[in-house]
């Protein structure tokens, strides 16, 4: 099972952002995904990391991912040949 973390910033109001992409992912990859949302008071930080590897920074990649992005991304480090369907640009 594949670990996904992403921490927000509480500060800036980033829990239902965070959420959100926990419930997209969750949605797409089910029983085969663990996803922990972390708290944090460090102004401005969102970051997600798959299994302890960093795979997107709110400040180091200009922003926050497509929801697509995102999970074509962690499809490819965890079931490369698994279909996202509509979602899914290969």
């Amino acid at each position: 099972m594949a670990h996904l973390e992403i921490t927000y910033c509480i500060g800036c109001n980033w829990l239902l952002r965070a959420g959100w992409y926990a419930q997209e992912c969750l949605s797409t990859f089910g029983t085969g995904l663990r996803v922990t949302l972390i708290a944090d008071d460090t102004g401005g930080v969102f970051r997600i990391a798959l299994d302890g590897q960093q795979i997107w920074d709110r400040k180091a990649d200009g922003g926050f991912p497509e929801i697509k992005a995102l999970k074509q991304a962690i499809r490819d480090r965890i079931d490369p040949e698994r279909s996202l369907g509509h979602s899914d640009t290969r």
